[in-house]
């Protein structure tokens, strides 16, 4: 099969550098795409161009509103090839990446609702005495140029989670997907060029994060940067940018607690799924969980029965359900910190082996709280069970990590509920539900290492623009 070559995109122009890279069928380990790489003055191009448009080309909130509505439809229009260009890049299974364009669809379709409400407030500084002639309101306007750099993990929704508001907030972006899975963001510059956009708007590079990521770094033409990895990257680049705004959503050992009164039945089926959904390579996946003593045999035993029902393999097979991780370095990883934990006491309830990149759903017990598989972020498809007996304490351990992006619990008291929303130290608590739920037009984000600012095309705009008060003198 003949092998594509993708150029880069900057100043709506198809651009072909002298290098390039290879993009792998993850699954199959074949090279499936080329891409051209960016060098310095390359990159210097992308964001002088966003530059430009930005100030030269003004668009009204109704050309957005038009542009990213046009640009969900072309999504929906091209499912079945997007999605099948993201599992081969990605290696995650077809149905999961055909869901992933209709959530990326949705967020376009929001970010476009959205860019008609961008709005401020009038503020009564004539009740201050003095200021009785006067009359103040506020207004939001865009920052200027924005950086979006992306992961391999979620390569196209995450990539609208920037790139939508920060075009509906009136921004220009240059745009910086991951070496691993950049083949989809490319196709996304194609749709919103066919979607209207105009040249400069987007901008898209490719090339090793660390250099690329220093050049984009230090260019004060960049007003904003937003930023998914992990947090050793996210805080090289918050050192690196000084004044300037950054955007950070880094990650998370997210933890599930299952009370004692919770519903199994319920709690199994969802807690299983959004362990091993993308492998576990979702920030917000289930990798730590703590049931209540009294169902913890019961619960364990279940989970374990329906995580070995599960069907992995190749990824192109609708019915698998865990396909490969990102590549074969990182499962041996994973791998690598199971068997570490099971030579420290833990115990090996299913999988913990692996075949190339395809790691086996694993389940854990015995761990403790100082083992990688625990206290780290895996990133894989393994999840550690713990018994609890005092909520109270279950809540500190959960708090004692470094991350804080997302947790769940399962209970039936809403005294419970509340207790977990007020004490447990995250950006979201789901109740009667795992901690991998989003909805696209929530807001998002975490807390400590997890990162700060909101995602959500709402509240991403709030974050992509400025607020300006004007004051009239009468």
């Amino acid at each position: 099969m003949a092998i594509s070559h993708y150029p880069l995109y900057i100043n709506g122009e198809w651009i072909t550098t002298d290098e390039s890279l290879d993009v792998c069928d993850k699954y199959k380990g074949t090279v499936m795409a080329t891409v051209s790489t960016a060098d310095e003055p390359t990159v210097s191009r992308a964001v002088e161009s966003a530059k430009e448009a930005f100030e030269t080309v003004k668009l009204s909130p109704y050309d957005r509103f038009a542009i990213l509505k046009r640009t969900s439809e072309l999504l929906l229009q091209n499912k079945r090839e997007l999605a099948e260009l993201m599992t081969g890049e990605t290696g995650k299974p077809i149905g999961e990446a055909a869901v992933e364009i209709e959530r990326t669809a949705f967020t376009f379709e929001v970010s476009a609702e959205e860019a008609k409400r961008i709005h401020g407030e009038t503020i009564p500084v004539e009740s201050a005495p003095g200021a009785e002639n006067r009359m103040a309101f506020t207004i939001r306007v865009p920052v200027g140029v924005v950086c979006a750099i992306t992961p391999f993990n979620v390569p196209l929704n995450l990539v609208a989670h920037k790139v939508a508001p920060a075009i509906a907030a009136g921004n220009a972006v240059v745009l910086k997907p991951t070496s691993a899975t950049p083949l989809v963001a490319l196709e996304l510059a194609r749709l919103m060029e066919r979607a209207g956009l105009p040249k400069g708007y987007l901008n898209v590079i490719v090339g090793p994060g660390g250099t690329i990521g220093q050049w984009l770094a230090r260019d004060e033409r960049i007003s904003l940067y937003t930023f998914t990895g992990s947090p050793e990257i996210g805080l090289q680049l918050k050192q690196n940018t000084g004044l300037r705004k950054v955007l950070l959503e880094l990650g998370s050992n997210s933890a599930v607690i299952v009370h004692e009164d919770a519903d199994l039945e319920l709690a199994l089926p969802l807690c299983v799924a959004k362990s091993f959904a993308n492998a576990g390579q979702v920030c917000i996946s289930v990798q730590r969980i703590y049931v209540h003593d009294s169902v913890k045999d019961r619960f364990v035993s279940r989970f374990v029965e329906q995580a070995r029902a599960l069907k992995t393999g190749s990824p192109y097979d609708a019915s698998t359900q865990v396909g490969p991780m990102i590549g074969e370095k990182e499962a041996a990883r994973a791998e690598a910190w199971v068997r570490e934990a099971a030579e420290a006491g833990a115990a090996i309830e299913c999988g913990g082996k692996r075949e190339g990149a395809l790691m086996e759903p694993t389940v854990l017990t015995g761990v403790t709280d100082e083992m990688k598989v625990v206290c780290e972020e895996i990133f894989a498809p393994v999840v550690t069970i713990t018994g609890y007996s005092d909520l109270d304490a279950c809540i500190r351990t959960v708090n004692k990590s470094r991350f804080g992006l997302q947790a769940g619990i399962f209970t039936r008291s809403l005294d419970v509920a509340f207790r977990a929303a007020k004490e447990l130290h995250v950006g979201g608590v789901m109740i009667n539900d795992a901690s991998q739920f989003r909805a696209d037009h929530m807001p998002y984000g975490g807390v400590k290492q997890s990162g700060w600012g909101k995602e959500g095309p709402k509240y991403a705009i709030a974050e992509m623009t400025e607020e300006r008060i004007v004051v009239f003198n009468l």
